[in-house]
């Protein structure tokens, strides 16, 4: 071989190694991230998210990717984006923050590994075999907005502890819509409920006027991304028509609700979070039990008392983790 043959082959091997070896690296892993709320909604939870993330090294752009599908409250959409995500061939699905994307997920693939935050059973729902062995490809957070349902009764017949009439509102289209019902029931004591449901902005405003004519005397309503995405809207007309109402999450509360009772949701989101990131390293799910919270907080909005000309009895206000005023 001639000299300048084997400088031109030489050449030729040196420029080819960094694409031969660029070629062995892995390619990043990328999460798919399944919200039936938007983006603007989530933004303190996402925060909490990519902590979990952070915490076992995963930092979103450096050595991670996350392809997001936001469902803006329509909860009709939330199949579609799943499948969506399955086509994409995503590494792992993070659905932190709504029982009917947990679903979505599931339905859409039982080989690629799911992590959810859910209000329901997860056993129940058909999510894992058991909360201690999962069985499948789907684990997460149980954070008992159902199961805190007597406790949420409770504290509302301590805030008006002569209502005879109950409302409850729901959203039909949440998957949990049905055992939130039964167990609302099952926690009044010597009071009739009367169940309303919203699906719209319309149809929440329509709501609290049937309500407002049966002249209740508390107001529950039930958790999930669509009204926590109307929180407001729900702060103004429950003013407007001075019921006193308590909720799921403390968003509400800080919008302007009276009272809220429930696990903090960043807590759930930072988990999922930390959850996705062991799944990344190679866990597997079907052996991650699922987590349940142990903090819950109780949250009154002292000035919304005042607005509404509503006494709220020492005993309760003792009882709170914060006051708002």
């Amino acid at each position: 071989m001639r000299r300048r043959e084997f400088i031109t082959l030489l050449g030729g091997a040196a420029a080819a190694w960094p694409l031969a070896v660029r070629a062995q690296q892995p390619a990043m892993p990328v999460i798919g991230f399944l919200d039936a709320a938007s983006a603007a909604q989530r933004t303190e939870f996402m925060a909490a998210f990519r902590q979990g993330l952070a915490n076992a090294g995963y930092v979103e752009g450096q050595n991670v990717a996350i392809e997001y599908r936001w469902a803006e409250g329509r909860y009709n959409r939330l199949p579609e984006l799943a499948a969506d995500l399955v086509r994409r061939r995503v590494s792992v699905i993070a659905t932190p923050g709504t029982t009917a994307a947990a679903l979505a997920a599931k339905a859409a693939t039982t080989t690629i590994p799911i992590v959810f935050g859910v209000a329901g059973d997860p056993g129940k729902l058909g999510l894992v075999t058991s909360v201690n062995r999962p069985g499948g490809n789907a684990t997460g957070v149980n954070f008992f907005t159902s199961e805190l349902t007597a406790k949420r009764m409770q504290l509302l017949r301590e805030l008006v502890p002569a209502a005879k009439r109950m409302a409850l509102l729901t959203n039909p289209t949440d998957p949990i819509n049905e055992s939130t019902l039964r167990d609302v029931e099952a926690a009044a004591i010597g009071q009739e409920v009367l169940a309303f449901e919203a699906a719209t902005g319309l149809e929440i405003d329509t709501a609290f006027e049937s309500l407002a004519r049966e002249k209740v005397d508390g107001l529950f309503v039930t958790g999930g991304a669509f009204f926590s995405a109307r929180r407001v809207q729900f702060a103004v007309l429950a003013a407007r028509y001075a019921v006193p109402a308590t909720y799921s999450q403390r968003i509400f509360a800080e919008a302007g609700g009276l009272m809220s009772y429930g696990t903090p949701l960043a807590d759930t989101f930072r988990q999922v979070g930390t959850y996705v990131a062991r799944i990344l390293n190679g866990a597997n799910p079907a052996d991650l039990p699922v987590m349940q919270p142990t903090k819950f907080e109780l949250v009154i909005n002292l000035n919304t008392a005042r607005a509404l000309r509503f006494k709220v009895p020492p005993s309760l206000l003792a009882l709170a983790d914060e006051v708002i005023e």
